[in-house]
């Protein structure tokens, strides 16, 4: 989130990058499931939540299994801190208090929109819509999670909704950067395309390129809560079209990085805008657009008493983080699965962009476009549909659509992007490009890349040169095969001058600032 956030030598970290290979941690025996809060008896196994997921195949049973196991020895009340046990007690009331009367009132007036069309219904596995869907955002995600191979239980929570969910293993953010990676699943287009200002936190203009304002003209709520200042309203402008939009208590704008501790903050607050946005004074039933985004994984990196220990280095503390939200998470979907509107609910997770501990020179976030950076998690849990993995590469360009056809949406203007519906039925996942634009602003020059199967062409500067990678064989990027592979190259850039051309550059409102000087120290 920061402006210094990927910075490659002023704010390099003084340990070596280089991991300790990982080792299981001692579990500290805790007496209560996560589901006690919500006035459950305390148990000590998993087999009850094993056998409630009722997943349809041996790897999915092990994989919520173990999550479930990881959780229930993990995640008790006993033996908390002070903090955690007040935490757990903002959870309880918020899960507890009674549903409003009254709906919550409407930012944006109801109007007819612009004709976009609705795509027809995926097929079948998909009948059950219009869902709801609630999109959970995880700041500085990186793609190697467990269900990706990674050997540490840092995310019990989201393993087991994973094995329950359609996943795509080369999930992309728009950018590599908050301010530039967000507005791409708020829009569904490219921020190159947007209008805003040409600074790091970048505020964004038109009230027309918002998905949110369009929904909220056809009666469909999106509400949001979030854990940092640049998303408080009239800074981003991420707000638009949101019929509620909050903000956790206790924390101010920091530009240099993200020194608090929100998770147990963001859930209690997202369970009561929940129960707000769930309950229409009507009696009726409509579909609502529910968006929260975790932050704690951003740096500082922060130590956890909740979490099992790592180590000391940066990536150890990162994944204590990982494991806190984690939990945080956990108990917003119980919350969720015990409601009778959790049937018909989609609920996707991502992030906005990954997190550098070293690769290529950089540390945290921004300024470039490699793996780490933007290879991220990104998966769908829809009631009904099988589990399933799909190795296409697919974008944040993507999000908006699907998420405009989930609600049953009818005049959403035509995205750039598409809908994964049918892809999430069952049907067949075709390769196409996928583009990842960070335009250039007071802290960053301009990156591009596409990616077309498991090739990548990364464009520096306004096109003034490439370098192409094979991730298969080459998932660190370490091998520039510009000039060693003269015909795949040439293929790529006609695919990137193809793509580029359908991505209308917008310049900044006001040109590009000076750098501050104030926000350099």
């Amino acid at each position: 989130m920061a402006f210094c956030a990927a910075s490659r030598s002023r704010h390099h970290f003084a340990t070596e990058v280089g991991e300790e290979h990982a080792r299981d941690p001692l579990v500290p025996e805790r007496t209560s499931r996560i589901a006690a809060w919500q006035g459950a008896a305390p148990r000590r196994d998993a087999s009850f939540v094993c056998a409630a997921h009722g997943v349809l195949d041996v790897v999915a049973m092990r994989a919520v299994c173990l999550a479930a196991a990881v959780t229930v020895a993990l995640l008790g009340c006993s033996g908390c801190s002070k903090k955690e046990a007040e935490a757990e007690k903002r959870v309880e009331d918020a899960a507890r208090a009674p549903a409003p009367e009254k709906p919550v009132e409407k930012e944006v007036a109801r109007n007819a929109g612009d004709a976009g069309g609705a795509p027809e219904r995926a097929d079948a596995a998909l009948a059950g819509g219009p869902y709801n869907v609630l999109l959970l955002t995880i700041d500085s995600l990186r793609a190697d999670m467990p269900w990706a191979g990674y050997e540490r239980p840092i995310a019990p929570r989201l393993s087991a909704l994973h094995a329950r969910s359609v996943s795509y293993d080369n999930g992309y953010s728009t950018s590599s950067f908050t301010s530039k990676s967000v507005p791409g699943m708020l829009t569904g287009r490219y921020p190159s395309e947007l209008v805003r200002t040409g600074s790091f936190f970048t505020r964004y203009l038109s009230a027309d390129q918002f998905v949110c304002k369009h929904l909220a003209a056809e009666g469909i709520p999106c509400v949001g809560g979030h854990a940092h200042m640049y998303f408080a309203p009239g800074t981003s402008g991420f707000e638009t079209g949101f019929a509620a939009w909050k903000i956790v208590p206790g924390i101010t704008f920091d530009y240099q990085t993200d020194p608090y501790v929100t998770s147990d903050k963001l859930t209690p607050l997202a369970i009561e805008m929940l129960k707000n946005v769930s309950a229409p004074a009507d009696g009726g039933e409509r579909p609502f657009f529910a968006w929260f985004h975790y932050m704690d994984p951003h740096d500082q990196y922060k130590a956890h008493e909740e979490s099992p220990k790592f180590g000391k280095r940066a990536r150890d503390l990162y994944d204590e983080e990982v494991f806190y939200t984690d939990l945080w998470i956990g108990k917003l979907l119980d919350f969720v699965e015990a409601q009778p509107w959790a049937k018909k609910t989609a609920i996707i997770v991502t992030a906005d962009h990954g997190e550098a501990f070293g690769e290529h020179g950089i540390y945290r976030h921004a300024h470039e476009v490699w793996e780490e950076l933007v290879h991220v998690p990104f998966f769908f849990y829809v009631p009904g549909v099988t589990p399933r993995r799909i190795a296409a590469a697919r974008g944040h360009a993507d999000l908006a659509p699907t998420v405009v056809e989930l609600l049953g949406a009818k005049n959403v203007p035509a995205l750039p992007g598409k809908s994964l519906l049918k892809e999430l039925a069952g049907g067949e996942a075709e390769e196409r490009d996928v583009i990842v634009d960070l335009p250039e602003d007071d802290y960053n020059e301009r990156r591009r890349a596409l990616i077309y199967g498991r090739k990548k062409l990364i464009a520096f500067g306004n096109d003034v040169r490439f370098s192409l990678f094979d991730l298969e064989a080459d998932p660190r990027e370490q091998t520039d095969l510009i000039k060693k592979e003269p015909e795949l190259a040439a293929e790529m850039r006609r695919r990137y001058k193809e793509a580029s051309k359908k991505i209308e550059d917008v310049a900044p409102r006001g040109g590009i600032p000076k750098k501050d000087a104030k926000k350099e120290k």
